[in-house]
């Protein structure tokens, strides 16, 4: 794009600049040229015509080869003593500007250095070297010298001037690129979280609505009274998860903080109504409890709760039981978790007849009811693990990291697990497709 506002960022600007800089060096040199070496002025002759038309005419290269445009207009300055010109630095302009441009663009410093010094040695050199040497060409001399070491020093300033910005600017693009990474990496982090909270609330209520109207549909002719408790059931069952989704979804569409105090988180406190919800959709379910229960931190009691509603609701969708067992173990620094049944298949249960707690819904593929538990588990420290009994049946084990606890010893009136210590031994990691193919979608 061509610049024609004389900015001198585009070609027509760098043509511009670089025809007054070469223009401005060629009336110096002239004007050099005027000085005699008897002291007198005159008009300018033809060899200094000649010096400051050919060195003037390298300058526009010196961006392309400095060095080259600084050796070229070197020797020419080193020519005008024997040229019979008297060498200032008026007449060595061109040299002083090379210098200056390589200062600028050398690839080290040491090279920029050793350049100058060199042009600097021989424009100097070259007084003494032609006619005769005054002290007034001492002082000349001197002069002479100068001038490359001052402009090398000028360009060798704008250079680290220039790199200064430079990487003032790269640390500045990094620490943008970091914020907007870490910008997306909290929006990912809060998808993932959002994700999980939906698919908690919509896979458990919808499982429970799906269990009572089955369980409606198989008495609606037998017993329309149980079916009567049972619609009730379900219109209680779909209205808490409407409001529950609608709770979550206003979460969402909120541009700042809530105004209002939120619900509390669930946790192991809500439990009992959890269990009961479940046994309202015709699953039994029993708990025990080993050791001293304490408070937990709200991280870990929201996943405790999370992950035993998730394991009851993959027992309603897939187990084709009618119980389940749940297991708390409180430790001196974990707590672990178990959610058991004994599904088809098991050598020590018959069979579960078909009967109101056969699920309607076809099977499904796996969902990401087993991942969403254990990233929960891992990502306040703990270990989820799940697959088939070798007695028959799931087991969903989880242990969750607690804060030391000063005595775990059990009071008399702490309740322990009657049938002895769950198994732990899993063969597997997920449901697969035997009549527990999928988790809750």
């Amino acid at each position: 794009m061509t610049n024609t506002g004389g900015g001198g960022r585009g070609p027509r600007g760098a043509w511009r600049r670089e025809a007054a800089i070469t223009t401005t060096a060629f009336a110096i040199c002239l004007l050099g040229g005027v000085m005699q070496v008897d002291d007198t002025l005159s008009a300018p002759p033809a060899a200094a015509y000649a010096i400051a038309l050919v060195s003037c005419a390298v300058l526009p290269v010196r961006h392309r080869a400095p060095l080259a445009a600084l050796t070229a207009t070197t020797a020419l300055g080193v020519l005008v003593p024997p040229l019979g010109l008297l060498l200032t630095p008026l007449i060595a302009a061109p040299a002083v500007i090379t210098a200056y441009s390589y200062a600028l663009a050398a690839r080290t410093e040491r090279r920029a250095a050793g350049a100058v010094l060199l042009t600097s040695a021989a424009l100097a050199a070259a007084i003494p070297l032609f006619g005769d040497f005054s002290w007034r060409d001492g002082s000349r001399m001197g002069v002479v010298a100068v001038f490359p070491l001052l402009a090398g020093a000028l360009g060798h300033s704008v250079r680290n001037r220039r790199a200064y910005l430079a990487a003032v600017e790269e640390r500045a693009r990094r620490a943008e690129e970091s914020r907007d990474g870490e910008a997306r990496r909290r929006v990912a982090e809060e998808r993932v979280r959002i994700a999980r909270e939906l698919h908690d609330l919509v896979a458990h209520q919808i499982t429970l609505a799906n269990a009572q109207a089955t369980v409606a549909a198989h008495f609606f002719d037998a017993r329309p009274e149980q079916t009567r408790t049972s619609l009730r059931e379900l219109v209680e069952t779909t209205a808490q998860a409407l409001d529950e989704l609608r709770a979550t979804v206003g979460l969402l569409r909120q541009s700042g903080d809530a105004a209002t105090p939120a619900e509390p988180a669930p946790g192991l406190s809500r439990l009992p109504s959890l269990l009961e919800s479940f046994r309202r959709a015709g699953l039994e379910v029993s708990v025990h409890q080993e050791g001293m229960a304490r408070p937990l931190p709200p991280g870990v009691d929201i996943t405790a709760y999370r992950i035993v509603q998730e394991a009851l609701t993959n027992v309603t969708r897939h187990a084709g039981t009618g119980n389940a067992r749940v297991r708390l173990a409180w430790g001196r620094d974990r707590v672990t978790l178990t959610v058991a049944d004994d599904g088809p298949g098991s050598p020590t249960a018959p069979a579960a007849p078909p009967g109101p707690r056969a699920s309607t819904v076809p099977d499904r593929p796996p969902g990401y009811g087993l991942i969403g538990m254990r990233e929960r588990a891992t990502a306040i420290g703990g270990h989820l693990s799940a697959g088939r009994r070798p007695q028959g049946g799931f087991l969903v084990s989880a242990q969750l990291p607690l804060p030391p606890a000063k005595d775990t010893t059990p009071g008399p009136d702490q309740a322990t697990t009657p049938e002895g210590p769950m198994p732990d031994a899993v063969t597997g990691d997920e449901r697969t497709g035997d009549g527990k193919g999928g988790d809750a979608p």
